[in-house]
């Protein structure tokens, strides 16, 4: 008797969890119309690595599709610029808008994605830059993600300057958490 009673309450405590899958409840990742939200530790450097900063990177997204995000990001950053005195501090931020295309529909999904938008701060020219980035989210539960990512960004102040400064850009590296809601 305790022995099928069990069995009984087993199989029910299963259906939810089939009627949940058969619903497509479970799956790992956004759907259309979910937003992310991102807080991540970025740093970068110049192209020689000669000059280096650490700072705080935040995420505001839209999914379009289930693989395309598009979204707004705002950095803020402590630079360590070369030939300056230990003693200085340099503040910069940059405000920037992004489109990234993610791949697969699994735990692990790579992306590349562009971003436009502008630098400004203590340590560098206030300019505009575009970026090209790539990078992977990995799904650790359902709506909740690790995110890797690199940027390489190029400074301007006006649009025939961006084609003569490609070479002159920063790297910029992301590493964080966030969530699909």
């Amino acid at each position: 008797m305790k022995r099928s009673t069990l069995m009984f309450v087993g199989a029910l405590s299963v259906l939810p969890l089939a009627a949940a899958q058969a619903a497509g409840h479970g799956e790992f990742g956004p759907e259309t119309g979910d937003r992310e939200f991102s807080i991540a530790g970025t740093g970068g450097g110049d192209r020689d690595f000669d000059n280096s900063s650490i700072g705080l990177s935040g995420d505001l997204g839209w999914y379009l599709q289930p693989n395309v995000v598009v979204g707004i990001r705002q950095s803020v950053s402590y630079a360590d610029v070369e030939g300056q005195s230990a003693s200085d501090d340099f503040w910069n931020g940059s405000t920037r808008g992004y489109a990234d295309y993610q791949f697969g529909h699994h735990k692990f999904r790579p992306l590349v994605g562009a971003s436009l938008g502008a630098v400004y701060g203590d340590a560098v020219k206030d300019s505009a830059f575009a970026g090209l980035e790539a990078g992977a989210k990995y799904y650790v539960l359902p709506k909740t993600y690790m995110l890797g990512r690199a940027e390489y960004q190029w400074f301007f102040d006006d649009s025939s300057d961006s084609d003569d400064n490609f070479d002159d850009g920063a790297w910029v590296y992301t590493v964080g958490i966030g969530f699909n809601f």
